[in-house]
């Protein structure tokens, strides 16, 4: 999430927090903070959060990252209260390919980025916690142009018309936006 605090302000209107320094994060992995907006009152609110809700003790408290069971138990909470709704501003999101190099032995990291959009936004969900506010966004079948590079999953992406609809709409409203994205919205950019 490379975006300034103004490139952000263009595509979400203002929110509290408009006027802080943001420093450019060229790469989050999970249990590191990143930017999320979420609602404060009737406006948004800049806040830095922590990727990944900490895990249920059964599997070891490991963060749970990605959301893509709608139906569990662990996210019925916050996918039912609004106000524990959020949106995470992204400029580019990485995949790993599904099989390693045949020279290298590794997996690869392939970038992509909204074709229209510089900056846009997941969908995700927050909760309050020890050390600070939690994160983790939705995913859903990957599309075309992810799923050639990594089959099983992408981020549930937002466009601008919806980020109020995530925000606000009763749970069966907003899981329905769990969907892949349109292929020409998204492209290849590393």
């Amino acid at each position: 999430m490379t975006a300034t605090v103004d490139e952000m302000r263009r595509v979400f209107g203002g929110f509290e927090g408009d006027r802080d320094n943001l420093p450019p994060f060229n790469e989050i992995y999970p249990n590191y903070k990143a930017p999320v907006l979420r609602r404060n009152g009737s406006g948004l609110k800049l806040e830095m959060m922590t990727w990944g809700f900490p895990g249920p003790q059964s599997a070891g408290g490991r963060p749970v990252t990605n959301v893509r069971n709608l139906s569990s138990p662990f996210w019925r909470s916050a996918l039912t209260d609004s106000e524990r709704r959020c949106l995470v501003p992204v400029t580019t999101f990485c995949e790993w390919t599904a099989e390693p190099d045949p020279v290298t032995k590794r997996k690869s990291k392939v970038w992509f980025g909204h074709a229209d959009q510089p900056v846009f936004a997941f969908a995700g969900i927050w909760r309050p916690g020890e050390g600070g506010p939690f994160m983790s966004f939705l995913t859903c079948e990957a599309n075309k142009t992810v799923g050639a590079i990594h089959p099983k999953a992408m981020p549930v992406m937002l466009d601008p018309h919806s980020f109020n609809r995530w925000l606000e709409n009763d749970r069966e409203n907003v899981c329905e936006l769990a969907v892949p994205y349109a292929d020409e919205g998204v492209m290849i950019v590393g």
